[in-house]
Parts: structure tokens; sequence; C-alpha cells
């Protein structure tokens, strides 16, 4: 009997690795359908979790019904486990290099668990050749077993999109990998008990890793051309929500929309790409330049409302600026790597006074994250008003809504980051990307 056999039989249970956006959908999903043990390192989320909870208030209490799943923060919990999912994240530190902290943290931990026959699956998005070259040789050394034969591994990237709930593990096909066909077979079907889209079965490993990243580092590059675009635009008086809108009416043109690109994929996965680049002597031109247009968007935003401040003739270090959104995108409470906070560090820089408010970020996890306060209240005389990010509480809003928060202020600006009420404004200064 075989691994796949044995789990659909609850002969053998799945572990699932890290519990956040990635591994909980995943986790209670299999766990509809065969024995699951989910595991977290941090024991205030997994007893959420126990009482139906999601952390990152993406998932509802209906989604937790009808499991057969073991919520648990200690790791010797793993070893009634058979075949390991690991969904831990993959960051970049301060210079941009990769963190595999997480990782190899996962890999030692289920390298303990290890016994002769088992699975482990790394979902995390990594450069070619991390799962061989840097995780086995560690699931190895923890378990005293070998590869191939005591044990099998597989990559499988994950494809979830945060506060999506049209595109789900369930809808999206499955990319899997696999050390040998044995274990290629095996994963593919036991992804195919919970992705009615079906799998891919790459030929390796590495191609499964590599097309990840090329996903992500795809999407920063179209993103930053249109960055850059709508800086050319910019300086010619053009608004490029307009070109593209007529742009757009070519049945060939690739719909990107310019922005800040934060988050825990776009804004970090191309730096895993360049750093395994150079290791193979190539020094990659495009994406590089497309990292740097991105990254620097949030500070070019905010300079062009300064400059537009100043303009209005108000005195800077009076200015009263309110920032709404606060997340890395629309209608999620996940503030990784958001470039809001770029705008608001920068602007703070030139003395303006910024209020920051948003209806899904966590004050608390916002502070620790940026040392910057999320405001309770705002007041109705802002020199200017940014909507940063398009939660959907915000779509509606009418310039009427915008003139009561800049009361009384003379040449009031409303800063329009994703175009969203373009042609909306008639009296208010109106700018965007």
């Amino acid at each position: 009997m075989n691994i796949y056999e044995k789990l659909l039989n609850k002969e053998a249970k799945l572990s699932v690795i890290g519990l956040g956006y990635v591994g909980l959908p995943i986790a209670l999903e299999f766990a509809k359908k065969i024995s699951v043990i989910g595991f977290d390192i941090k024991e205030d989320r997994v007893e959420k979790m126990r009482n139906n909870i999601d952390p990152s208030e993406e998932l509802e209490t209906k989604d937790f019904e009808d499991c057969d799943i073991f919520f648990t923060a200690n790791p010797d919990d793993l070893k009634q486990a058979n075949f390991h999912i690991v969904g831990v994240p993959t960051p970049i530190d301060k210079h941009n290099l990769p963190d595999l902290t997480p990782v190899l943290s996962a890999s030692h931990a289920v390298g303990k668990a290890l016994k002769k026959g088992d699975y482990v699956v790394y979902e995390s998005t990594v450069y070619p050749g991390c799962t061989e070259e840097d995780c086995i040789p560690i699931l190895e050394e923890e378990s005293g077993l070998k590869c191939g034969e005591d044990f099998k591994v597989g990559f499988s990237p994950e494809r979830i999109n945060p506060g999506d709930t049209v595109n789900t593990i369930k809808t999206i096909t499955k990319v899997v990998s696999g050390c040998d066909e044995i274990s290629l077979n095996n994963i593919a079907k036991t992804y195919e008990l919970v992705v009615t889209a079906g799998v891919h079965r790459a030929p390796s490993i590495k191609v499964a890793e590599a097309a990840k990243i090329i996903e992500n580092t795809q999407r920063d590059v179209n993103i930053a051309l249109m960055n850059e675009l709508s800086i050319i635009f910019n300086r010619m008086d053009i608004n490029t929500y307009d070109v593209l809108e007529a742009a757009g009416t070519k049945w060939n043109f690739l719909r990107f929309y310019p922005g800040l690109v934060g988050g825990h994929c776009i804004g970090v996965d191309p730096y895993y790409l360049v750093y395994k680049a150079k290791e193979y002597r190539y020094h990659p031109q495009i994406i590089n330049s497309g990292r740097f247009v991105n990254d620097s968007m949030g500070f070019y935003t905010a300079k062009q409302l300064v400059k537009k401040l100043i303009a209005a003739g108000k005195n800077i270090q009076y200015s009263k600026v309110l920032v709404m959104g606060a997340t890395f995108k629309e209608n999620v409470s996940d503030i990784r790597n958001s470039k809001v906070a770029d705008l608001i560090t920068e602007l703070k820089s030139y003395g303006v006074n910024v209020d920051i408010i948003d209806p899904y970020a966590s004050p608390d996890e916002f502070k620790h994250e940026y040392g910057l306060e999320l405001s309770e209240k705002t007041s109705t005389n802002y020199d200017a008003v940014v909507v940063a990010v398009n939660h959907d509480e915000y779509i509606n809003l009418a310039e009427s809504d915008f003139k009561n928060m800049m009361q009384n202020v003379s040449n009031p600006i409303l800063v329009d980051i994703k175009g969203i009420y373009r042609n909306k404004i008639k009296e208010l200064q109106y700018w965007s990307l």
C-alpha cells in the first residue's frame, strides 16, 4: 500500500507546517478528506485555530467544520505524520537577500520527525535548487535517513491569493513535482484529493521552483513598466489610467496598472531569483530595474504630494495629511512589506503631520512592524487625503465625503493612488499615479 492509499484510508496522517495565509487553507481542505496535523510555532495562533478562528482573518468559522485536524505548537507531534507539507514564509532581509530561516527551521523540525517511507513537500517560494541544495541535506542530517531511498521529497508551489474568494486552493491548477517518478505520482494523487482544477506534473523539483518564482517576477516587471509610464505621463500632465483605458481597447494589450507593490510575494520573490542568478555569474538587468522602480513608488508618491502642497501655498511643517489604507493590498489584514509605510515615512521626513487609518490592519502589528501609529479618530481639516489602498469601504466614497475631511482648508488635495475616483472628482485638486 502506497502513501496515498494510506492517507486515504486514514492509516497515515498528513501534517502542514506553518498555518498562515497559505498553510491553514490547505490544512483545512485536506482535513475534509484525510487526517491532518496542523503545526505552527506560535501557540497564541494555534489556540485561536483550536477555537475555529483564523488569525489571518481570511477564513470563516464554518471553514473549520467537519475537519479531521489536530492543531499543535509541539514539534514532537509531527512524528505522528507520514506526509509533511511545509508552507512557512520565505521573506527577505534588510539587504533584500533571501532569508531562509523559517524554511530551514521547519526542515530541522520535520527532519527530527521523519521515518522511513515518509514524504516531505515544500510549498514555500524559494529559488530554483533550494529544496535539493539547502533543505534535503537538513532532512537527511536530522533523520539519519537518505532521500530517495528512505523518504521522498517534492515541491508544489503555493498559489493562494490573500483576499481572493474565487481563485482558491481548489480552483487553481496545482504544480507538483517529486524527487522521482514514484514520489511524483503519489504527491500528485494526494493533491488531487483537494484540488478540483487538477495538477500539472513538472518534470523536476527545480522546474516547479522556477515556475513559481517567475509567476510573480513577471507581474512585478509588468507593474514596474506601468509605474515608470505613470512617472513619464505625470510630467506630460496626462492621466495614466486614461492612457491605459484607451490602449486597452486593443485585443492583445496586457492589462497591468501602476501602484504600490508590496506584500510577501510580488515584492519579495524576484529578489530570490536575482540572488540565485548571481551564483551563475549573471546579474539580471530587467528584474533589478523593475524592483528598483516598484520599491521607489511609495517615496515617489510622497514627494509628488509634498510638491503639490508647496504649490498650493501650504506650510509643510503645519500640513496635515490623512492616509487611508495601510495593508499591502485591498480587503486583507496583511501588512507585510506594505509600501504604504514608505509613503508615510517619506511624508514625515518632510515634517508633514500624518494620520493613518485602515479598517483591516492591526494597530499593534503596524506599530511593531513600522513604528507607526494607526489613528483611532480622524479630523475634518486635512490639507490632503491619500487613498492608498482600494478597500471596499473606500470604493463608493463620493467627493462630498472627501470635502468633509478637508473642511475650511484652502486648495485641498486628493491623491488617488489606484485611480478609483477618476472622473468623479470635480472640485478638489486631484492626482493619481
